[in-house]
């Protein structure tokens, strides 16, 4: 038997109870790992409150995480027993034992360690495809973006200042404030209600080409209005709630934006491309481009705990469980 995080119905937090399931095992293409430490990440809300629909039930959620290779199936050439091992976008990951296809896992350099590893595969890679594929973040360029102070934000102002760019950044409290601005931010608004003004102001009138949006219904207007003529929209996230459905003339009327709702999913989809994101990501933290700040542990048992930090955006940097 091993332990895991289950949830029978969607619901708050109090709908995952930590129970003993089978020791999973391996099949065709398939390896066990026994894992060392798991991710937190926004989307494990989505599905455990039932925004995002669950594969099946009783569900165990979970994105990501970082541990040892205990066994393969047959046709497994990516990986071997004993290897260090991390891996994001497949579901299943509040468990000390889990079952995963081979092909999602990428191999861990000696110089990061698993909690480090759990803590910036899913928002690390998600920085990745958004500074490097959605928007080729350019030196000299200026971009918004929100939440700067969480997971994805605080390695996504680092990147692009490493990149070159100007980064600001949005965020909810002064404390916040601080910590973007500690990771690269060269400028913070606190709040969105006169992000406008103070795009205009900091860009001289130009606005910018691209905002990295995770927030959701609360300032996606918002955001389509700090643009720059012919403009990206980056709406990668719904910690508000989702974007309700929007009339595409406005995109024309506020100078022909571009608009997209990127995923992981669709960007790692080939295994080439997950290899060459996670190097890229490799790459920037062993340099100390990019630090991963770990500021918030729980055991897995907790996870409910972890969730209601996470929620009340009483979290900053990364959260990992511990099994």
């Amino acid at each position: 038997m091993t332990k895991a995080i289950r949830i029978h119905s969607p619901g708050g937090p109090e709908v995952m109870k930590y129970e003993d399931v089978p020791m999973p095992e391996p099949g065709p293409n398939e390896a066990l790992i026994k894992q060392e430490a798991i991710g937190l990440n926004y989307i494990d809300v989505y599905f455990r409150t039932g925004l995002y629909k669950a594969p099946s039930m009783p569900l165990v959620i979970g994105q990501e995480g970082a541990g040892t290779v205990v066994e393969v199936g047959a046709n497994v050439t990516q990986v071997k027993p004993g290897d260090r091992i991390a891996y994001a976008g497949a579901i299943g990951g509040y468990a000390s034992s889990r079952v995963i296809a081979a092909d999602r896992l990428v191999k861990l350099p000696d110089g990061i360690d698993f909690k480090t590893a759990a803590a910036m595969m899913l928002q690390g890679m998600t920085a990745q495809y958004l500074l490097r594929r959605t928007y080729a973040v350019k030196p000299g360029d200026t971009i918004v973006a929100h939440a700067a102070a969480g997971g994805v934000g605080l390695i996504l102002c680092q990147w692009a200042k490493y990149l070159g760019a100007t980064v600001i950044g949005v965020v909810s409290t002064e404390e916040k404030a601080a910590l973007a601005r500690a990771h690269g931010a060269a400028h913070t608004v606190i709040g969105y209600g006169n992000l406008v003004a103070e795009v205009k102001r900091i860009t001289g009138g130009a606005m910018v080409p691209v905002v990295y949006d995770s927030i959701g219904k609360d300032t996606f207007n918002i955001s389509l209005d700090c643009l720059a003529p012919l403009g990206l929209m980056v709406s990668y996230g719904n910690a508000s709630g989702p974007v309700p459905p929007v009339d595409i003339g406005v995109l024309a009327a506020k100078g022909s934006l571009y608009l997209t709702r990127p995923s992981l999913a669709s960007y790692a989809a080939k295994r080439a491309d997950l290899e060459k994101c996670a190097a890229d990501l490799f790459d920037v933290v062993l340099k100390g481009a990019v630090k991963i700040e770990v500021n918030q542990t729980f055991p897995l048992k907790d996870a409910a705990a972890a969730h209601i930090a996470l929620e009340s955006r009483k979290t900053t940097g990364s959260t990992v469980l511990i099994p």
